[in-house]
């Protein structure tokens, strides 16, 4: 819930167990309180100081020996008056701070409540707020930057440049109603409003095809093992996520369910999923996780299937029918026991790359990264690329496309500015769902005409 609320709020900004806490104060009275609890404060002290000092209870005991940082609106993280107070790392003295500001008049924050702030303050737009909680669950470097990219206000870069482009078109159009009694006077010429919204379109469908890989990339590329029993698909596993995370047995059927487990590979996370091996079977659990198997197939962005012999022409044609639209890595297993022998498969026309490798003890594992790296066609990105990775921001993305779609056809119809720049509004107000700046309102669309044009002069 969005609060509007004018209360200074505290809360610890560091997990328990380290040496050090972190207390961040934010709000009108931040300075304050905290020159009510810490020795030599006061709301004369400087901005973007450090203060060594004590901090007292509401008896005037004192709690910790702690470092006092100062920051003064708007030139803070939430754009409030905001104090950090740095203490030893004790769970009991970061309670008894947290007690004392609270008798002082603090509320404690809620989840979230800081970003909150600093967004509902101007400091950062909604893509950048929701960025924060992605740079903090960065696993690996290719999350980070993502995550740093639209912290950064790429994204919002990105989308305020065709802000701008769709308010022109919006601007010429109404303008050209404004003067709908003069036929001979045209602001809008509908050839180049065409071009630069088919411009605009391109771009927009290239922001939302990124989310493909951006959501993949966040959560983990999904790879299934897959191939029949006994193949040694649990133990490519263990030894991939260097874990005993799955059972290995000489027993039929042993795995009856999905496994799934994560790993970085250079720099990138991959998310591998053991399943139940595929075969004929009239045990009904096990036949449960054969089913999870083709499931888990289907949404997998690449399959490892283990061999350790020359299969059929039937288990062929079965993994070609399953694989046809995902990258297929052949991974022929228990090298160790016939280093020679070259499993060569001839009835598959789809592509596909084949390596040999030996799980069991580790022959070929590192090649078969290496492999399953390169085959993921994750392309070269830095911190300055716009790669999507919200399902809201996508969704917001199909949306301003579809109807961007209604005004292009417009435009090539030749229909009336009116309704067209009805269309117009909604694509920006899509593309504002993003950055959480609201929809074209006609002031603007007034100001942007004033701004371009010289009218009467």
């Amino acid at each position: 819930m969005i609060t509007t609320d004018n209360d200074t709020i505290c809360a610890a900004a560091t997990a328990q167990g380290g040496a050090l806490s972190i207390i961040r104060i934010s709000g009108n009275e931040a300075i304050s309180i905290a020159s009510a609890a810490c020795k030599g404060i006061s709301i004369n002290t400087p901005a973007n100081t450090v203060h060594h000092t004590n901090i007292y209870d509401g008896n005037g005991k004192i709690i910790d020996d702690v470092m006092v940082s100062i920051f003064h609106g708007p030139h803070s993280y939430t754009g409030e008056d905001s104090i950090e107070i740095s203490c030893h790392g004790s769970a009991y003295i970061t309670t008894k701070i947290m007690e004392s500001l609270v008798q002082r008049g603090c509320r404690q924050a809620m989840p979230g409540e800081y970003t909150q702030r600093a967004f509902l303050n101007g400091k950062l737009s909604l893509e950048q707020a929701e960025a924060v909680a992605d740079l903090i669950a960065s696993a690996n470097a290719a999350t980070h930057k993502m995550a740093l990219s639209q912290l950064r206000g790429k994204v919002s870069s990105e989308l305020v440049t065709l802000r701008e482009q769709l308010l022109k078109i919006t601007s010429l159009l109404e303008l050209e109603l404004d003067f709908s009694d003069h036929e001979d006077i045209e602001f809008a010429d509908r050839h180049e409003l065409l071009s630069l919204a088919n411009t605009i379109d391109k771009r927009i469908c290239k922001l939302a095809h990124s989310f493909e890989t951006g959501n993949a990339l966040k959560h983990g590329i999904p790879v299934a093992i897959i191939g029949k029993t006994n193949v040694g698909k649990s133990t490519l596993l263990n030894r991939l996520l260097k874990d005993e995370r799955a059972i290995v047995s000489d027993i039929h059927g042993t795995t009856r369910d999905t496994i799934e487990d994560t790993m970085d590979i250079n720099g990138v996370q991959f998310r591998f999923i053991d399943t139940a091996g595929i075969r004929h079977t009239t045990d009904q659990v096990e036949q449960i996780g054969i089913d999870r198997t083709y499931q888990t197939i289907d949404k997998a962005r690449i399959i490892l299937w283990v061999i350790d012999e020359l299969p059929s022409k039937e288990e062929v044609g079965e993994i070609v029918k399953l694989t046809q639209d995902k990258t297929l890595l052949i991974v022929q297993n228990k090298i160790d026991k016939c280093p020679d022998n070259i499993i060569e498969i001839n009835d598959i026309n789809n592509k596909y790359t084949q390596i040999q490798v030996s799980a069991k003890n580790g022959i070929g594992i590192d090649a078969l990264e290496e492999c399953i790296f390169h085959s993921a066609n994750i392309p070269i990105f830095t911190e300055n690329d716009v790669i999507i990775t919200s399902v809201r921001h996508y969704n917001a993305l199909s949306r301003a496309h579809e109807r961007l779609s209604y005004v292009i056809e417009a435009l090539e119809n030749n229909i009336s500015g009116d309704l067209i720049s009805e269309d117009l509004r909604l694509v920006i107000y899509h593309l504002s769902e993003i950055t959480g700046k609201g929809i074209v309102t006609p002031n603007e669309v007034l100001e942007n005409i004033f701004k371009n044009f010289c009218i009467g002069k």
